[in-house]
């Protein structure tokens, strides 16, 4: 009888996957507070973690399943809101939220987020990250900057740098994922980037999908591409396996 039950929760175990918990979080931003959802993986940290940067829609529910995915990957997962509360339904609505959002204002929100995931018990202090899309992989990038203990940065189709000072500071991998048919950020941008990274002695990892427009990762976008995408997340996943869980 008892090995009977060892066997069917064996069974179960193996069955069945435990998704990670989210739960609402907040912290201050100078005189502001910003809220956020932080995921957390099943068992015991402290686990590596990310700041999850939403594209220009706003925090919505598919950047939460984002978030909550890398979690069931092993990462404690902070998606932030920087339109405090706004959330874009059309694309004239997107592009007057983010165009709404202060340069400096940015720069505090992401700040603090990194300190936020720092001051978690749960965290490993030292294997921070950022992952963001469109609007918000220009932003990750900006992490990458501005916060010279980064570990690493995901890219999705995100604005990019090209001052070799500013890169020069970064100590962040980089892994960048772009579409060879985006008109905002054309493939010569992109190879001039991943060009200046290496000229610093640095090794990014850059992936252009020939085929793809901007924002090729989300169904909701026109330019959604079902075999792209779950390419891009397996070189995602093996990147941030290796850098933040090292």
């Amino acid at each position: 009888m008892k090995n009977q039950l060892c066997i069917a929760i064996i069974l179960f175990a193996t069955t069945f996957s435990f998704a990670a918990t989210g739960k609402d979080v907040s912290y201050k931003s100078g005189d502001d507070t910003v809220n956020a959802v932080l995921y957390t993986p099943q068992g015991n940290g402290p686990f590596p973690a990310l700041v999850v940067i939403h594209e220009w829609w706003g925090l919505n529910d598919w950047v939460k399943d984002q978030a909550s995915k890398l979690a069931d990957q092993g990462y404690a997962a902070l998606a932030i809101d920087l339109y405090r509360g706004k959330v874009a339904t059309t694309p004239d609505l997107a592009h007057e939220l983010m165009r709404g959002v202060p340069d400096d204002r940015a720069a505090r929100d992401l700040h603090e987020a990194v300190a936020f995931l720092k001051s978690q018990a749960e965290v490993k202090k030292g294997r921070i990250g950022a992952i963001g899309w469109c609007m918000g992989g220009g932003y990750a990038l900006d992490v990458a900057l501005q916060e010279p203990d980064l570990t690493a940065v995901v890219i999705n189709y995100g604005h990019l740098a090209d001052d070799k000072d500013d890169l020069k500071r970064m100590n962040a991998s980089v892994l960048g994922i772009f579409g060879g048919q985006d008109r905002g950020i054309p493939t010569d941008d992109v190879k001039k980037f991943e060009q200046a990274l290496k000229d610093l002695g640095k090794n990014p990892e850059i992936h252009i999908y020939p085929e793809a427009g901007h924002g090729f990762q989300n169904p909701v976008n026109p330019s959604y591409r079902k075999e792209d995408t779950a390419d891009a997340w397996k070189h995602i996943d093996e990147f941030l396996a290796k850098t933040l869980k090292k």
